[in-house]
């Protein structure tokens, strides 16, 4: 197995670092947009970040909309609410964002992303009047553009030079990853970075992509490819660095992940930590249960928001690994330090609102 050890001890002490917010909310009945408004502005406020700009937000909406946890809403387990997701576009269409635009890869189609979000119960008609000009593309495959974008990996890539994503990714002046607070089986928790492997198209990274040209219609998710390595993306996409690197599934999306924080910065980082699960990211994975840590949290760095994030959740962020939650995996937050995205050290990092130890819920107790 390749070992990242000399790169993070390299890079670690000059990576920047980024205040994050914390705020209790026990119900999502409760007024969620006034919560992450004075999140914001502990923040420093986001007039600045967002005014006359597009906005891009990538919510968290694994899975198909069948698969349920005890059968309860998505909203409710392992998709962020969409009461956030309205708080958040709310936010900024009051701060002076000129446009929003949605997106997500949906499981397995490349179909409207409303339609998903109807299926999963969502009032989209409301989140229309967030902004002057709301938009909703669903990612897996070229959508409602006429190309897709390439993002190289700046410094020295983990696992490709360089990542093929739709349009909406670079058409943004600003980008969001709005997150669910919960573990992942494969990078040991799913925060605002890990939030963002979603953005790979399904077209050109799924198991059913085209060899040659992306398939436009992709039915499958990414297992061969990103996790296991057993075959190449499309070639409108760079191969893989290392092709005869590890195959570990582990080892791969962590650096994938660490990658595409580095390709495509992340300006706002929002956690739904409401309510979630714990031990896995979704229903297909055994044991998982229902947890109410009663938390949001935001940042405007995604290393420091993640960090901070992952210390809610009982863990020390810059755990290696074999030890909780990245027991069987790559620490991606150490992967992104290297990066230079941000820095993983708490004494670092200022947080405001609600203290760590008072916000604290041990996700493996």
């Amino acid at each position: 197995m390749i070992s990242a050890a000399p790169l993070l001890k390299a890079a670690a002490p000059e990576a920047p670092t980024a205040p994050v917010a914390i705020a209790k909310c026990a119900s999502y009945d409760e007024d969620v947009a006034a919560k992450l408004g004075t999140m914001f502005d502990q923040l420093g406020g986001i007039e600045k970040l967002v005014r006359n700009k597009t906005v891009t937000i990538k919510i968290n909406m694994t899975g198909p909309t069948s698969q349920r946890v005890q059968g309860q809403a998505l909203g409710l387990t392992h998709y962020t609410h969409p009461k956030l997701v309205g708080a958040t576009a709310y936010l900024l269409g009051r701060a002076g964002a000129k446009r929003i635009r949605f997106v997500e890869s949906a499981w397995a189609t490349g179909g409207p992303l409303e339609d998903v979000m109807l299926d999963s119960g969502w009032n989209v008609r409301s989140l229309l009047t967030a902004a002057p000009e709301v938009e909703f593309e669903n990612t897996n495959a070229l959508g409602k553009g006429k190309r897709y974008a390439t993002f190289k990996v700046p410094g020295n890539p983990y696992m490709y030079p360089a990542y093929v994503l739709n349009h909406a990714y670079d058409e943004t002046d600003v980008f969001v990853s709005l997150a669910k607070l919960k573990n992942h089986a494969t990078c040991g928790v799913t925060l605002s970075m890990k939030n963002c492997f979603g953005m790979t198209p399904a077209s050109i990274y799924g198991d059913d992509a085209g060899v040659d040209q992306p398939n436009e219609n992709p039915t499958k998710g990414r297992q061969a490819v990103c996790h296991d390595g057993k075959r190449q993306p499309s070639k409108i996409a760079p191969p893989e660095l290392n092709p005869k690197g590890s195959r570990e599934a582990e080892y791969r999306i962590p650096h994938i992940v660490a990658d595409l924080a580095s390709a495509r910065p992340i300006h706002l980082a929002i956690l739904d930590g409401v309510e979630s699960i714990a031990g896995g990211e979704g229903p297909w994975n055994r044991g998982v249960r229902r947890v109410k840590p009663g938390v949001m949290i935001a940042g405007m760095n995604p290393v420091t928001t993640d960090v901070v994030s992952a210390a809610v959740m009982g863990y020390n962020p810059r755990a290696p690994r074999g030890t909780a939650p990245f027991q069987r995996c790559e620490n991606t937050l150490l992967l992104a330090e290297a990066h230079g995205v941000g820095a993983t050290d708490l004494k670092r990092i200022e947080v405001r609102g609600v203290p760590i130890e008072q916000a604290m819920y041990r996700y493996d107790s």
